[in-house]
């Protein structure tokens, strides 16, 4: 059987070619919302930090209806962090939509995206967006969309794939850079014509496939899923399986049944092939698990995710100001809150360590895990974290292997020989090096992971801002030796107390300040950084001697220098492997893990005598 009257589409891209908005005019487009509705721009980020930071997370999935013909669209994130999510949800779908920025051309996560579907041997149809920017250069990117099929040993069919060009902000799509179209309809009507309509046996056993997991706090998982053969209905009896799991054989019920319409889930009594639905009441689903009818229990075959690249530590937090900001503060609430992220989020991995107060995390990169404490703190959890590690393996031969990753760097010319210099000293390789428009340079690295921690700040340093990175896992690879990441030390406060202006005035001579007058320090936390390699002690709530001509009133003559404020992001980057980031709903305070300057000299002695 052939359901000509549905088709199933992922959306893929390099993070901000305009995925998002594209799927924002297709809804738009097809009358989802009234004539007078107003609607948010980049309605499918539904997430605070999705809408602040303009990328997408997680997948999401909507639905469209063109010419009698239902589209099902799946949003998917750009960032090589996510990549996890962009695995997954290719198996739904039939086709996907490729989006290329008309400027930028083919980027590094292009090419991951590109290759998934490739894999898959999904029809793609080249969109190629932002063709009203000043700059665009939409028939060198056709080139490079069409090297890039040839480097990924695409097929003869999939060579000769469609491009359509856009401008998802203007709400138009045409065939021809030359014809006049004020309209998405020539996506749409390629879409319709050359993704191939989901086949499958309606009287077949039920099969279908889990490849996203949404939660609800009233429902609890909710399983999305393609129905591949045969049809589901509610209260229907079926037994979940597993690929990789062989002993797997659990028996439910099918309690909800729902579709996608628009940007809503609409409940239905039952659903048939080709169909993308979504189902709640079974408490133990996961991503993998294929739901099949009792007699003929067959699994889909999945590919396994990606596994985590990097670690760190989430603990409770001990500091002296602990308590005082957030909601959520004990062991049991860092625990709770962690499980159920793994609800969700399948590249997260939680294990419980030797102390009952700390929780090991582990993650796709810096972003995932980085986006994952913001929400958190967002929700009132007040914790700590130490610095990002990456996750190390053995071969057989018992050698040392870590994971690689390869990172494209778009700078402006003056600034390649710093770039190659610093990534370098992080044991960076260069392995290709070619000129790009307007006086920029395109450098490519083969480089650790770990080299690319605390990186990415001074990399906005050292290009003044004018610098693009990007880049995606490779490999295990051998250990490349030792790699030093800080070259400056910390400024940490002599003693607990409020900060005082003679005090901060006297400290920034020695280096930059992290804190101003007024705030809250204690023994042991990070104030700010030195311009040298070693730690300095200061003491920041020192106050003046008062004499008959010294007065505590010429302290307002006194200028400071402005605090350098610190993101998330940098304080995450900017710890040493001896310091924590203690994280409350208000502040983000750098810390020495041994705030007792006694203990923690003892244990600097010993580790260097080592």
């Amino acid at each position: 059987m052939i359901r000509e009257d549905v088709r199933n589409i992922a959306i893929i891209a390099h993070v901000d070619h305009g995925k998002t908005t594209l799927v924002d005019e297709l809804l738009k487009q097809s009358g989802v919302f009234r004539e007078n509705q107003e609607v948010a721009e980049r309605v499918m980020d539904s997430n605070d930090i999705e809408r602040e930071r303009g990328i997408t997370i997680l997948s999401k999935n909507t639905a469209v209806t063109y010419k009698n013909t239902k589209i099902n669209i799946i949003d998917t994130p750009g960032h090589a962090d996510f990549g996890g999510e962009v695995e997954r949800v290719l198996k739904m779908v039939n086709g996907v939509v490729l989006v290329v920025d008309a400027f930028e051309g083919a980027m590094p996560q292009t090419r991951f995206v590109l290759k998934k579907a490739l894999e898959l041997n999904l029809p793609v149809i080249v969109c190629i967006n932002k063709i009203d920017r000043p700059e665009a250069r939409p028939e060198e990117v056709i080139d490079e969309v069409l090297e890039l099929f040839i480097e990924l040993d695409a097929n003869e069919e999939q060579l000769d794939c469609p491009f359509v060009f856009a401008s998802a902000k203007q709400g138009f799509a045409k065939l021809n850079m030359d014809d006049e179209s004020d309209s998405m309809q020539p996506l749409f009507e390629t879409i319709i014509d050359y993704i191939p309509a989901p086949e499958g046996d309606e009287n077949a056993d039920t099969q279908v496939l889990i490849s996203t997991i949404d939660y609800n706090e009233y429902v609890g998982r909710i399983g999305v899923g393609k129905i591949d053969n045969g049809k589901l209905k509610v209260n229907q009896d079926v037994v979940l399986v597993n690929h990789h799991e062989p002993d797997k054989q659990k028996r439910v019920k099918i309690s909800k049944l729902y579709e996608f319409d628009g940007l809503n889930k609409v409940e239905v009594q039952e659903a048939t092939v080709g169909a993308i639905v979504a189902i709640s009441g079974i408490t133990d689903i996961h991503i993998g698990d294929t739901i099949c009818s009792p007699e003929n229990p067959v699994a889909i075959p999945f590919q396994k995710i990606s596994e985590p690249t990097i670690s760190m530590n989430f603990m409770v937090n001990d500091s002296p100001l602990a308590g005082q900001e957030g909601k959520f503060v004990t062991s049991r609430h860092l625990r709770e809150r962690l499980m159920r992220e793994l609800n969700t989020d399948v590249s997260l991995r939680v294990e419980e360590t030797e102390n009952m107060d700390s929780f090991k995390v582990s993650g796709r990169g810096e972003l995932h895990l980085s986006v994952l404490i913001e929400n958190m703190r967002r929700e009132g959890y007040e914790f700590a974290v130490s610095k990002a590690e990456v996750i190390y393996k053995e071969d057989e031969r018992g050698k040392k292997l870590e994971p690689m990753e390869i990172c494209y760097i778009d700078v402006p010319d003056e600034f390649s020989g710093a770039i190659i210099e610093k990534l370098s000293n992080r044991k960076g390789e260069l392995q290709g090096m070619a000129p790009i428009n307007g006086g920029f340079t395109r450098l490519e690295f083969s480089i650790p992971s770990r080299g690319l921690i605390g990186y990415r700040g001074q990399f906005m340093t050292d290009t003044k801002g004018n610098g693009i990175m990007n880049t995606v896992f490779d490999d295990y690879g051998p250990f490349k030796g030792e790699i030093q990441y800080r070259k400056q030390g910390s400024l940490i406060a002599f003693e607990a107390g409020e900060a005082i202006t003679y005090g901060l005035f006297n400290a920034q001579e020695r280096g930059t300040l992290f804190i101003g007058p007024g705030e809250k320090v204690y023994s042991g936390m990070i104030v700010g950084q030195t311009g040298r390699a070693e730690d300095i002690e200061v003491n920041v709530c020192k106050t003046k001697h008062l004499s008959n001509t010294r007065t505590s009133s010429s302290d307002e003559a006194l200028r400071l220098v402005p605090k350098k404020v610190l993101s998330l992001e940098q304080a995450l980057e900017f710890i040493d492997t001896d310091e924590l980031l203690e994280i409350t709903p208000e502040n983000l305070r750098i810390r020495k893990k041994i705030l007792d300057p006694t203990l923690r000299k003892r244990a600097n002695i010993r580790k260097n005598n080592k």
